[in-house]
């Protein structure tokens, strides 16, 4: 049976390179499939990884209806055996509805790839209505690393390497950023108390106490 399925992890986890894979083999088989994203890193209308892989997709616009896409497409002439939809935490709500609909009247798989929560540790509104109506949601177990070496749990943004907690809820950037805005991977504790790698090492050059040798005279 054709499923709707969720994975999603942190940032650095590998969920574009997972949505390539099995990108990779499914057309090694022969198959063709129908890729959506919006806003990836390399730029519109392209899947990235990290790892420097990159393919072709279909950049989603604001109100676009991905189930018209597809039966349009169909009924032109195109071939789509399954879909992928990586970043799909920037999909809208009804944007999902329409890939569980692809399942349910169209026969195919959907692979969904997406950060389930943002900087502030809230819900995006398309991963939510993934959890809510996903056949499996499946965490990704290459575990990205909070800079402690805990295990990331959290995603963080970042500006000058300072965390933030306020702002647009989308706004594209990078991990390993620091010079505007940036993204980095952090543990619940270290998330809580707003402490980027960057803040650690200023913390670690900066303490509070200077050590004074014995036997010195301050005048």
């Amino acid at each position: 049976m054709p499923e709707l399925v969720f994975f999603s992890g942190t940032m650095d986890c590998g969920k574009s390179t997972l949505a390539l894979q099995i990108e990779h083999n499914r057309s090694a088989r022969g198959l063709q499939g129908m890729i959506f994203t919006r806003d990836d890193r390399a730029g519109q209308g392209k899947l990235s990884s990290r790892l420097g892989l990159v393919t072709d997709a279909v950049e989603v616009e604001d109100g676009q209806d991905l189930y018209a896409y597809l039966v349009d497409h169909l009924s032109q002439g195109g071939r789509a055996d399954y879909v992928i939809a990586d970043e799909a935490q920037f999909l809208a709500e009804e944007q999902i509805d329409q890939l569980a609909r692809v399942v349910d009247d169209l026969g195919m798989d959907v692979y969904a790839f997406g950060i389930t929560t943002d900087f502030r540790s809230k819900l995006f509104p398309g991963s939510q209505r993934l959890v809510e109506l996903a056949d499996r949601v499946e965490v990704l177990q290459v575990e990205a690393l909070c800079w402690c070496g805990a295990r990331a749990t959290h995603n963080a943004r970042t500006v000058g390497g300072v965390m933030v907690v306020e702002g647009a809820q989308v706004v594209v950037g990078d991990v390993n950023q620091a010079d505007t805005v940036g993204y980095e991977v952090l543990c619940r504790r270290h998330h809580r108390r707003r402490m980027t790698s960057a803040s650690a090492r200023a913390g670690a050059l900066s303490p509070d106490v200077l050590p004074v040798a014995s036997g010195c005279e301050l005048g």
